[in-house]
């Protein structure tokens, strides 16, 4: 049988069917997570959110509840409780280092101490993308929904913080509250992701798509257009090649995610401003007073239009 009909005949599979569908709702929610995760420079909640998963995941196995459940409530747990602990973007990355010591310490105490068999556990980690099961598939359409929907309702705010945290402050924006439901999120899409690639590849998913996007696009919304778009192409090729050749999915998602993002960087670069957040007022001051048409599209109407929709 060639490729084609390999692919034509494993596609008639409930598995690989509901396989397809997780990762389309996967590619609509979780690229945007990855420009979160960019523009707060949070880059160590991947591997928070990965113990904790793992400290939710000894939980769920040791009183006798799902632990795919119990990892999401772990993860959107921690999400929320470290956000007071982020005053400043450096901070972001400090309280994520602490969260992930305590949550890995707690979970191999725990399976320590309960006797539970840590391999289903550390199985989860690893994902197995045709185990996704229909409670799965309803976290990533909820995920699908209600991420590109905050963004949506709240661009000129995520817009002000992802570009730069003190302006945001000095604009209005709700930022300790607007962080903890970045954060949930964010925890929440890694949790999401665990049956799919598993936590250790989940960046296939949501980071590699963000930093291909964010040399492509000039603004937040077509960073995250691009993000969205990159996801959904990685995510279906990367299938079809795992089916046709008979590979595992998520070594070849990171591969294809990586290779789009590697060849996007080695594009001539355009002359854009990162909108990364900033710790540094004076860094604010410069930034919005020297706000370029050609990154963020002006209008002299309204100071809103300045920044990105």
């Amino acid at each position: 049988m060639s490729a084609f009909g390999q692919v034509g005949a494993l596609l008639q599979l409930v598995p690989v069917q509901r396989a397809g569908v997780g990762l389309l709702l996967a590619a609509l929610g979780l690229p945007v997570v990855g420009v979160v995760i960019v523009g707060l420079d949070i880059m160590p909640v991947r591997f928070a959110m990965m113990h904790v998963a793992l400290f939710g995941i000894a939980v769920g196995q040791l009183v006798g509840l799902d632990p795919v459940l119990c990892a999401l409530v772990a993860c959107g747990l921690a999400g929320a409780g470290v956000a007071p602990l982020a005053r400043t973007a450096d901070a972001l990355s400090g309280a994520m280092g602490l969260l992930m010591s305590l949550a890995i310490a707690a979970a191999l105490l725990m399976l320590a101490l309960s006797g539970v068999n840590a391999n289903g556990a550390f199985a989860l980690l690893w994902g197995s993308i045709l185990a996704v099961r229909p409670a799965d598939l309803a976290v990533l359409g909820v995920l699908a929904v209600v991420v590109p929907a905050l963004f949506v309702w709240r661009r000129r705010e995520l817009a002000l913080l992802l570009h730069d945290r003190e302006l945001a402050l000095c604009s209005g924006v709700a930022v300790p509250r607007l962080t903890m439901a970045l954060l949930v999120l964010v925890a929440v899409a890694v949790a999401g992701a665990i049956r799919l690639t598993g936590a250790l590849l989940v960046d296939a998913l949501t980071l590699l798509p963000a930093l291909a996007a964010r040399r492509l696009g000039r603004s937040l919304g077509a960073i995250t257009c691009w993000a969205i778009g990159i996801g959904v192409v990685v995510n279906v090729v990367g299938l079809l090649v795992s089916l046709a050749w008979d590979l595992p999915p998520g070594p070849i998602l990171v591969l294809a995610a990586g290779a789009v993002a590697l060849a996007v960087h080695l594009l001539p670069e355009r002359r854009t401003r990162s909108w990364r957040a900033s710790t540094s007022p004076s860094t604010s001051q410069s930034t919005s007073q020297s706000t370029s048409p050609s990154t963020f599209p002006s209008d002299s109407r309204s100071s809103s239009a300045r920044w990105p929709h």
